[in-house]
């Protein structure tokens, strides 16, 4: 409709500035023409002098010559007097148009005699002294004007009116067309309101690939999006349910083994004690994470030496390898900026992971490389079960357990690789995994080195003369 209004504004103003034109140019036209013949009979006429008195003679064959072309011609005296008519105009001796007369100028105008529209052009006779001896009106019928005039106008409201017509309905189509989709996304989005599933996407077939196409697609990404968000945190809510059902479970069945028995017992107490820091450690990891999403983990930025961490971190998992043999590979001096207890956090997840998925014998080897485009690279690999190629673009995902009897056995929540995967990330890396199937599985974790800084020091050397110069020694470090 708005599309129909503006195209009808459009159409209306430019008919308007073509019918103007169209009639000014042939009133222009008939002036001009009307204009030269009463210039033609006043440059035929003559002048004569009689007792100080200027006569104007014009010949009436004169005035007669352009009777056949339908013009109507007559010759005035300055005083307002008749002088002479063309033949077409018979008997007639009043003037076509009275206020021509009264001008020194030439003149045109519009005049309705006997229900005929005439175009009058009055030409002023001057001498060339300036006196004026008369006028000469020449007159043209204005009905081939009137009907080219309305011709057109005719051909600017018909074509018009089609146009705006023909511009509505090809609109109205194309509207509905390119507008059926979107009809289709509304619909689809009310039925996964009413009926609660994410499932439902927008059929794509038939949709054109502009921009209706593109929204159909971006709200079919959206769908796939929210539905997987909403099956995890199903999912996580599930997890997080039987997570803590487990210790609670166990601490309430020995607590009330304690209330029968009548007095503490110390297996009872390491059970209750185990399962509570069981919990603790969940909650824990469980607020870092929510923390993380939130943007308001505290973080330090500090130095931190990776390389000297990575030994602390085999130190410490050499308590928890048993029969797995836990090794130190390649190892670079490499600084980045960062919270040391986070870190060392990240790097603990990976290890201790890698340990619980090596059966004894197995190898996990710790490494550490600076690569071009200053960037460290922390290696964790072994040589365990390793991870279905399926299953690689999950396992960074919360409560994620790829055999998850297994791992709930070992006692993880499937928490420990999300919590790695956001500590990277906050401190402005990334952790990829590779695996072999059961040849073994390999985390790589990617962090931006420090900054190198310049570090001026001062350097007193042996010198028996008094008052020795300090020469300045330059030391580049990170950090």
């Amino acid at each position: 409709m708005w599309y129909s209004a503006v195209l009808a504004v459009i159409i209306i103003l430019f008919g308007l500035v073509v019918y103007g034109l169209t009639a000014f140019t042939l009133l222009s036209q008939v002036d001009n023409s009307l204009s030269q013949t009463a210039k033609d009979i006043i440059n035929t006429s003559q002048m004569r002098r009689q007792l100080d008195v200027l006569f104007l003679l014009i010949p009436q064959q004169e005035v007669n010559r352009f009777s056949a072309s339908r013009v109507y011609v007559q010759v005035w005296r300055a005083n307002g007097t008749w002088v002479a008519n063309s033949e077409n105009l018979g008997d007639y001796k009043a003037s076509l148009d009275p206020a021509g007369l009264t001008r020194t100028h030439g003149s045109s105008g519009d005049v309705v005699i006997d229900n005929a529209r005439l175009r009058v052009v009055t030409e002023p006779i001057v001498t060339t002294n300036g006196q004026l001896l008369g006028y000469v009106q020449a007159a043209s019928s204005l009905d081939q004007v009137d009907l080219a005039k309305n011709a057109l106008l005719l051909v600017l409201v018909t074509g018009g009116l089609a146009a705006v017509l023909l511009a509505a309905m090809v609109g109205w189509l194309s509207a509905n067309r390119a507008l059926r989709p979107l009809d289709t996304i509304t619909q689809t989005a009310l039925q996964i309101t009413r009926a609660d599933d994410l499932s439902r996407r927008i059929p794509l077939a038939g949709v054109p690939q502009d921009e209706v196409g593109r929204l159909a697609q971006a709200f079919n990404d959206t769908l796939e999006r929210l539905e997987r968000l909403f099956n995890a945190q199903r999912r996580f809510l599930a997890d997080v349910s039987h997570e803590l059902r487990t210790p609670l479970t166990t601490i309430r069945g020995n607590v009330d083994l304690l209330r029968r028995m009548g007095g503490a017992d110390a297996t009872s107490l390491d059970a209750i004690q185990s399962e509570a820091e069981r919990m603790s450690r969940l909650v824990g990891d469980l607020l870092l994470l929510a923390q993380s999403d939130a943007g308001t983990l505290p973080l330090a930025r500090n130095p931190v030496e990776l390389d000297t961490l990575l030994l602390e971190v085999f130190r410490e998992a050499q308590v928890l390898a048993g029969g797995v043999v836990l090794q130190i590979g390649e190892i670079d001096q490499a600084v980045v900026n960062g919270d040391r207890d986070r870190l060392k956090q990240l790097l603990l997840n990976l290890v201790s992971n890698a340990i619980k998925f090596t059966p004894e014998g197995g190898r996990v080897t710790l490494g550490l490389a600076r690569t071009a485009g200053n960037w460290a690279r922390l290696v964790v690999t072994d040589t365990g079960v390793g991870i279905p190629p399926a299953e690689l673009p999950f396992i960074f995902e919360r409560f994620y357990r790829i055999d998850k009897a297994r791992t709930r056995a070992a006692g993880g929540a499937g928490l420990g690789l999300a919590i790695a995967q956001r500590i990277a990330q906050v401190h402005g890396g990334r952790i990829e995994a590779s695996s072999a199937g059961a040849g073994g599985s390999t985390f790589c974790v990617w962090l931006p080195l420090a900054p190198e800084r310049v570090v001026i020091e001062a350097v007193k050397l042996t010198d028996t003369r008094p008052n020795p110069a300090l020469p300045a020694r330059v030391v580049k470090r990170r950090g």
